[in-house]
């Protein structure tokens, strides 16, 4: 995914942002949720980013996107609740991937100063929370939206 401000950013770039992250979650909700109600159990977990929370500078079709998933899943949880279905989202910060890597020094150290952990994120971070969530430690845990960012923000 790109940063680019509002003004510069093309109708297909929003399309396959918003393609991805919105059209993307509700073609799998709806086919996963169909065979979870005949189980009478499931557990839906989404991906969405701090950014959709608070939303980020030269990030708005992106946060925007994230805001939707984060919506979905609470409005989720309480439609296919009554059939079993616990509908969750992990709202990461700033993770250590091949992806961010290429992020300058200086975006860096300004986001490590904004957690209070000291540290970026790392790919088992995320897991850890996933595997929590698909577990049946987390049977009573339905539309919650955690973010898994070292407490940039709260």
């Amino acid at each position: 995914m790109k940063n680019n401000l509002i003004m510069l950013t093309k109708a297909d770039e929003f399309d396959q942002i918003t393609n991805v992250n919105c059209r993307g979650i509700f073609l799998c909700t709806r086919a996963f949720s169909k065979m979870m109600t005949r189980q009478k159990t499931g557990k839906i977990i989404n991906t969405a980013s701090i950014v959709g929370v608070y939303g980020n500078a030269g990030q708005a079709i992106y946060s925007a996107s994230k805001s939707f998933v984060i919506g979905y899943t609470k409005a989720a949880a309480k439609e296919l609740g009554c059939f079993g279905i616990t509908v969750n989202a992990v709202a990461p910060g700033f993770i250590e991937t091949d992806l961010s890597s290429s992020t300058s020094e200086k975006i860096r150290e300004d986001l490590l100063s904004k957690i209070a952990i000291g540290r970026f994120g790392t790919p088992e971070d995320i897991a850890k929370v996933m595997l929590f969530l698909s577990s049946d430690l987390s049977d009573y845990v339905s539309g919650q939206i955690i973010g898994v960012d070292g407490c940039e923000v709260m």
